[in-house]
């Protein structure tokens, strides 16, 4: 590799990674300022698939049981929140690395038209809701 210095090919990797890192960070872990008196929220990661006949929408909730989980459409969008929290058992452990998101979160979805009656249920440490679609 001649005419390139090691040293600055290693330094401008490196920090396209930390770059990267940080854009990856943002998209799934946004905090977002909320009005109401609890503070912020963070926003799980999802995935929205649609059929025929309905659309389910997996967020990656694991360890948050899906009866604590708000589900609303309201003037077409879905508005799901909650709250992550350790254990009652686990709050006074030494925590060696806590790298899932805890406290409230809240995420909005865009539905398409014709969507209706939220139903869920868990699914290998996702929250799956499922909205009939109305013909």
């Amino acid at each position: 590799m001649p005419g390139r210095d090691p040293m600055n090919w290693m330094l401008s990797e490196a920090i396209e990674q930390l770059s990267r890192a940080e854009r990856m960070h943002r998209q799934f872990f946004s905090l977002t300022a909320t009005a109401e008196p609890r503070g912020s929220t963070w926003e799980p990661p999802i995935d929205v698939i649609e059929t025929d006949d309905e659309v389910l929408i997996f967020v990656a909730l694991p360890g948050v049981d899906p009866d604590g989980v708000e589900a609303v459409i309201a003037d077409g969008i879905l508005v799901i929140r909650g709250q992550r929290t350790l254990p009652a058992e686990l709050r006074h452990a030494r925590i060696h690395r806590l790298e899932l998101p805890q406290g409230h979160f809240e995420r909005r979805i865009v539905l398409p038209a014709g969507c209706c009656d939220v139903s869920r249920f868990a699914a290998n440490g996702c929250i799956v809701l499922r909205l009939a679609k109305t013909f």
